[in-house]
């Protein structure tokens, strides 16, 4: 699936949160749903370090890539 939003934008409406703007109202004035800027705040923390992934709910070890019990 395309994503709709070039990175470019994506990174300025992150930029915006990030200096002080409150994010509803930049989802806002953007045009994008808030829910959708939380989502690229998140994932900007991410790669920058600033947060770690969270471990998924209900998801088994072997799934997570681990060593099956004997």
């Amino acid at each position: 699936m395309p994503r709709p939003y070039p990175p470019e934008y994506r990174a300025r409406a992150v930029a915006l949160v990030r200096a002080g703007k409150q994010a509803k109202q930049t989802a806002v004035e953007l045009g994008i749903h808030p829910v959708t800027l939380s989502n690229w705040i998140r994932q900007d923390d991410i790669d920058n370090g600033r947060r770690q992934l969270s471990p998924v709910v209900g998801i088994g070890g072997a799934a997570r890539g681990e060593a099956p019990h004997p």
